[in-house]
């Protein structure tokens, strides 16, 4: 070959890498927003409440990227709280400092003050959310997080044609007074905080409660059209059953994460949890409501047991819209039969070891008042309302963030923290018995991280109890997504149960529901370096303690290792 034909196919090769370069350039892009979370007017149930909001909106502004995409949000506290944002389900590769969970990653926004959050959505298509991570703000400071596939990248469903349009439907709670007051009024007597007035779609109830019909949240579509909904829970402590009247439901992805498409006529959703469903509305064109009501697990805890409701509208005219129906409240079968029926829609990437193996018990207790130094409780018996994973009762700092005290005071928290949080429990019982004895149920509270070595494979079996009250926990993990290799009711059993966990297509989420009275395993590859809070994602859970955080230390080089601190970290 001629010296001049190596050279054209040399700037040949240029040419097209040149021109694949731009391409990715032209298609990660970089987004800038201010968050300004302030104060506003809005009338809901007959009376005129000031909530927090974003940008004066409720719900706040849905962010749409696409992957790849990096974004840059400022967020500016005009309100009367502090304040940070979780960025909840996005992997913060390295970025860790702007996950934003109060006191973990972050010290937080302080009235008056800013920080800029600077992250990329990266490896993950589908619905995310975000929300406040600062006692119960989130009630009010949420909004969508939508993932599309990159320009020229087709949706792996619908036989690769985008729908007609796509729908965010974000469920919620709505208290009749400041949620704020509520989890306030609760922490000081350490009784249960009063539950909510409603259930809303897109910020409001719907027309069964009073004074609410006019706003009903109504979606108009078209007969005959395909069209994606975007389903997110930020409700504070429901989770919701949710049936679309007349229609079936096609389950497509949950948590950002794809899935084999499953027909269903009900969604059951959690707290943190997001489903995409494509429905095609080839009914006869009417209007349809589509309604959501509580999956109450826990027997005799008190729930909010309303009924929110919005409506698809096809050209249907005045008539009463038609009402779906709904499952029973502790319909736990059909509960089940929704989440078991989730599969990944690939071969999972699983590790062939595991090197962490940890078992996990969660649940709800009580402490005694003289143990915690008061007087009077409002719990039972004259006691306070407290949760744990592996007994321990997680208790945030106050005067710095646990990342920070990690980096900057060493790997033994510098009296932030402790980095001997159980990896078993301390004392194995029957999780699941009627009636566990009371010398379990008092957890101790601290501050405790379980330390991960970057790379390794870990595996969690995350054990339901029984102590006050069974119950459905949605856990929450920070910074990583897993895959769900089972689920099952009473104690896990290894020899039993581990042969039929499913390692072919098990689900990825960043949310699982522990069954009531149950138990779920899950398994991740801890590498992203950082601080990683597990929460379950009824905030009055993780009010009373349901949590703990994974401390995930550096690899080689620069990135397997965490990013340097912004400048404008908040200072506590």
């Amino acid at each position: 070959m001629s010296t001049s034909s190596v050279l054209l196919m040399t700037l040949q090769v240029a040419a097209l890498l040149l021109c694949w370069l731009l391409q990715q350039t032209v298609v990660a892009k970089e987004q800038y927003h201010e968050f300004v979370v302030q104060e506003a007017a809005v009338t809901r149930l007959c009376r005129k409440h000031s909530i927090m909001t974003v940008n004066g909106q409720f719900p706040g502004p849905a962010l749409e990227v696409s992957e790849g995409d990096s974004l840059i949000v400022r967020v500016i506290n005009r309100g009367g709280y502090n304040v940070t944002v979780h960025w909840h389900g996005v992997r913060q590769m390295r970025t860790g400092w702007s996950d934003g969970p109060e006191y973990v990653t972050q010290c937080p926004i302080r009235p008056g003050q800013s920080f800029t959050y600077r992250f990329t959505v990266a490896g993950q298509e589908g619905t995310l959310w975000w929300h406040a991570h600062s006692s119960w703000l989130r009630a009010t400071v949420h909004g969508a997080l939508i993932i599309r596939p990159r320009s020229g990248v087709p949706y792996p469903f619908n036989a690769g044609k985008p729908p007609a349009r796509e729908i965010p439907i974000l469920l919620g709670e709505w208290w009749d007074m400041n949620p704020m007051d509520v989890v306030r009024t609760a922490t000081r007597t350490g009784a249960a905080p009063n539950i909510s007035d409603a259930l809303t779609v897109n910020g409001q109830p719907g027309d069964l409660y009073r004074c609410s019909s006019k706003d009903t949240t109504t979606f108009p579509v078209r007969s005959g059209e395909t069209n994606l909904l975007r389903f997110i829970n930020a409700a504070l402590n429901t989770e919701l059953f949710v049936s679309l009247a007349g229609h079936t439901m096609t389950v497509v992805g949950a948590d950002a994460s794809y899935t084999k498409p499953h027909a269903t006529s009900v969604l059951m959703i959690a707290p943190g949890q997001t489903t995409d469903v494509l429905v095609t509305f080839d009914q006869p064109p009417g209007r349809y409501y589509l309604a959501a009501r509580a999956y109450a697990s826990a027997q005799g805890v008190p729930f909010d047991n309303t009924t929110s409701t919005a409506i698809f509208d096809y050209g249907g005219g005045s008539g009463s819209p038609a009402m779906p129906t709904l499952p029973a409240y502790n319909d736990t079968g059909t509960a089940t039969a929704f989440t078991t029926s989730l599969r990944g829609l690939r071969k999972a990437e699983l590790p062939s070891r595991v090197d962490e193996n940890l078992f996990f018990t969660v649940g709800v207790g009580l402490v005694n008042c003289s143990a915690a130094g008061q007087q009077s409780c409002g719990g039972p018996n004259n006691t306070r309302f407290a949760a744990s994973i592996n007994n321990v009762s997680f208790v945030l700092p106050s005067t710095l963030s646990i990342l920070q005290a990690a980096r900057y005071q060493g790997g033994g928290g510098g009296g932030v923290f402790s980095a001997d949080f159980p990896g078993t429990p301390p004392v194995q019982f029957d999780y699941t018995a009627q009636n566990v004895s009371r010398a379990l149920w008092q957890p101790v509270p601290g501050t405790k991280v379980y330390r991960l070595r970057y790379g390794a494979a870990v595996q969690v079996v995350l054990q339901g109890t029984s102590i006050l009250a069974g119950e459905n926990h949605p856990i929450h993990l920070h910074g990583y997504d897993f895959y769900i290799l089972g689920e099952g009711f009473g104690n896990f059993n290894a020899a039993r149960d581990t042969g039929r966990l499913n390692l072919e297509d098990p689900p990825m989420r960043n949310t699982v529901g522990v069954p009531v009275n149950g138990w779920a395993v899950i398994r991740f590859v801890a590498d992203n370096p950082g601080v990683w809070l597990m929460h379950c994602h009824l905030d009055v859970h993780i009010t009373w303690g349901l949590a703990m955080a994974f401390l995930v230390e550096d690899g080689v080089g620069e990135l397997q290792s965490l990013e340097a601190p912004p400048p404008d970290l908040p200072l506590c």
